[in-house]
C-alpha cells in the first residue's frame, strides 16, 4: 500500500491506495500516523534544508523549470537556522542575515516542515519510506507534461484536476473531510499517485540524488 499527504489545518490529509486501486481518504493528525502500514508515501513538504538560503535547492530550481506559468506554487524552502524561529519578524530578519528573507506563506509552514524534519532525523528508517513530492508537477504529468494552470480552489480549477485523477485511476467521490480544505484533498490525492509511480520505478526525480543535507536527508522531489 502506498499514500499521499498533504497539510491541512488538523493534521495530514492522507490518501491511501491499495493493491487493488481502492482509495482510502481521511485525516491524521501526525505524519508518523500517516506513514503507518505504508511502503512509500510521497508528501506535499520540503524534506532536507540548506544551511544558507543562497543558492537554494537544486530540486525547487527544477521543479520551477518544469512548471512554466506555475513556477510560483514552489514555495522557497527556508534555510535550516531560521526553522527555530517562532515569529515571522525573527526568522525573516535572521534569513536576509543570510542572504534573503521568507513571506508569510512559507513562515507558517514551518510547523509541518519542522515535523517531517524531526520525524525522518529520529526514525532513520523511515528515509527508505517518505518522499518529498509536489502536487503540481504530478497534475503537469498527468497533463502529458503540461503544467495545470487554472486555480485549483476555482470550479474550474478543481474539476480539471478531478478529471486528470479520475484518467489516471484515482476516482473518488471524496471531496469533503473535517479538518480538512477540499484542494487538501486534491494535493493528498495527486501526491498519492505520485508514491504509485516512485513504488514501480517509473517516477521522475528532480536535484541529484546524493544530495543530502548536514543532518543526510536528501532535497530530492519527485513526480
Amino acid at each position: 500500500m502506498v499514500g499521499g499527504a498533504d497539510g491541512c489545518r488538523t493534521g495530514w490529509v492522507v490518501c491511501r491506495r491499495a493493491a487493488d486501486g481502492s482509495l482510502d481518504i481521511g485525516v491524521v493528525k501526525t505524519l508518523a500516523e500517516a506513514c503507518e502500514g505504508l511502503s512509500i508515501l510521497a508528501v506535499d513538504m520540503p524534506i532536507g534544508f540548506v544551511d544558507v538560503p543562497r543558492p537554494p535547492r537544486a530540486c525547487e530550481v527544477e521543479a520551477r523549470r518544469h512548471l512554466p506559468g506555475k513556477a510560483s506554487s514552489v514555495f522557497p524552502t527556508p534555510c535550516r537556522p531560521v526553522l527555530d524561529c517562532t515569529t515571522h519578524a525573527e526568522a525573516n530578519a535572521l534569513s536576509k542575515s543570510l542572504g534573503v528573507g521568507i513571506n508569510q506563506q512559507t513562515f507558517h509552514l514551518f510547523p509541518k516542515m519542522n515535523e517531517v524534519d524531526r520525524l525522518l532525523r529520529s526514525t532513520p528508517e523511515l528515509q527508505r519510506v517518505v518522499f518529498e513530492a509536489h502536487p503540481e508537477l504530478a497534475f503537469a504529468r498527468m497533463n502529458g507534461g503540461k503544467p495545470v494552470l487554472s486555480k485549483k480552489r476555482q470550479p474550474e480549477g478543481y474539476a480539471e484536476r478531478r478529471r486528470l485523477l479520475a484518467r489516471h485511476g484515482f476516482r473518488t467521490k471524496v471531496d469533503r473531510l473535517s479538518g480538512a480544505a477540499r484542494d487538501d484533498i486534491l494535493d493528498a490525492i495527486a501526491v498519492c499517485r505520485t508514491a504509485t509511480l516512485i513504488a514501480d520505478g517509473t517516477a521522475t526525480c528532480l536535484g541529484p540524488l546524493d544530495q543530502r543535507d548536514r543532518h543526510g536527508l536528501p532535497m530530492n522531489i519527485w513526480f
